[in-house]
């Protein structure tokens, strides 16, 4: 049998692994974990060099990991400690730190959101130490990491196709990138453009970097509204940076054209009051679900339980109008920094995950 796609679901990988809804860059080759075990037996220790903690998303996640899933491994005796790093979009300083973990003696590393050829000799350097590389909510091209993500081009074409659907087929549209060089960034930016060129009577007007942070994508788009007057019908927004984009339109005094909106609690609220608003959005990196997918991959690739290919994709999420209105309470609040996870049986759950790995097993009873 042919090894990494031949070996997935049919169905599964039409839709989430077609070359034409797929960033070109991300690697689809066999995983070269698939006959690897982790040298020293649990409980293991486990580095976490983060790129950057300025947002909800980061916070969020760090919310999971820290008070759900480290307590809950701990206690099933196979982690001993996380050591956390911050790089705070420094490139170099990420090498450096990821180095750093694996002389300090980890046994495996999470990153996030990076850079996806930057980390690649330190990746190689991990694994020539025995130390498995894994990289969530984005890519890294190394054949030595493992990635695990939503599939960013299809869930960006998926958010511009129901802004053009909202919007009738025709509009002028503003563009709010996320963190321009990443690529989880750089596909969903790929991926909406192209849902927006759906229409030929869709018209990008502007584009700014909203660094998947609300102050920064509040500031760059009342800074583009200032100096533009003319006519806006929506605007595309890369989370989490949507309840900022809202904000600016509020105060911009201009009538509330839609704006796609993620995961943000805050944003959702305005919608679940005003049940008009938009007709679906989707949510394309729940930050707890998204941290405990890795993790899970993580603890199953230690177990030498063996992932077939180099990236794991899941497929996003749609929220219509019900199930805000069943999320959130009638009397929630706008100005929520929190976010909306879809529940981790939702977004690459046990039996999910079991399609990808040679030896598939509950990560959560091994016994070494």
């Amino acid at each position: 049998m042919a090894e990494g796609l031949d070996e997935l679901p049919a169905d599964l990988v039409a839709k989430l692994y077609n070359k034409d809804m797929l960033d070109p860059q991300q690697p689809i080759g066999p995983s070269a974990y698939r006959d690897w075990k982790a040298k020293r037996s649990p409980p293991w220790t486990i580095g976490y060099a983060s790129s950057y903690a300025g947002n909800t998303w980061r916070a969020m996640a760090m919310d999971r990991l820290q008070n759900e899933i480290i307590p809950k491994w701990k206690q099933l005796g196979l982690l001993k400690d996380v050591i956390i790093t911050q790089s705070n979009l420094k490139d170099a300083v990420q090498i450096q730190q990821i180095r750093q973990l694996v002389d300090q003696g980890v046994d495996a590393i999470i990153v996030c959101c990076s850079n996806p050829t930057a980390l690649n000799a330190s990746v190689k350097y991990a694994y020539d130490k025995g130390v498995p590389v894994f990289s969530f909510t984005g890519y890294l091209t190394s054949p030595y990491a493992v990635n695990s993500s939503n599939n960013y081009q299809l869930g960006g074409y998926q958010v511009g196709k129901a802004l053009v659907d909202q919007l009738g087929g025709k509009g002028n549209v503003l563009v709010v990138e996320g963190i321009t060089g990443t690529s989880g960034s750089d596909s969903q930016d790929r991926g909406m453009k192209a849902g927006l060129a759906s229409s030929k009577d869709i018209k990008i007007v502007g584009d700014v970097a909203g660094m998947w942070t609300d102050q920064i994508g509040q500031a760059e788009v009342q800074k583009w509204l200032a100096t533009h007057p003319g006519q806006l019908d929506g605007i595309i927004v890369q989370s989490a940076a949507e309840l900022g984009v809202l904000r600016a339109l509020q105060q911009s005094g201009r009538k509330m054209i839609p704006i796609t909106f993620g995961g943000e609690t805050g944003a959702l609220c305005y919608w679940r009051k005003n049940p008009d608003y938009l007709k679906e959005s989707y949510q394309l990196w729940p930050p707890g679900d998204d941290i405990e997918l890795i993790w899970n991959i993580m603890m199953r690739t230690l177990q030498g339980q063996g992932p077939k290919i180099q990236s794991i994709l899941v497929d996003s999420v749609k929220f219509t109008y019900d199930d805000v209105k069943t999320r959130l309470p009638e009397n929630c609040d706008e100005n929520s920094d929190k976010w909306e996870n879809v529940g981790i049986e939702n977004w690459g759950g046990t039996s999910y995950l079991d399609q990808f790995f040679l030896h598939p097993a509950d990560p959560e009873k091994y016994k070494p």
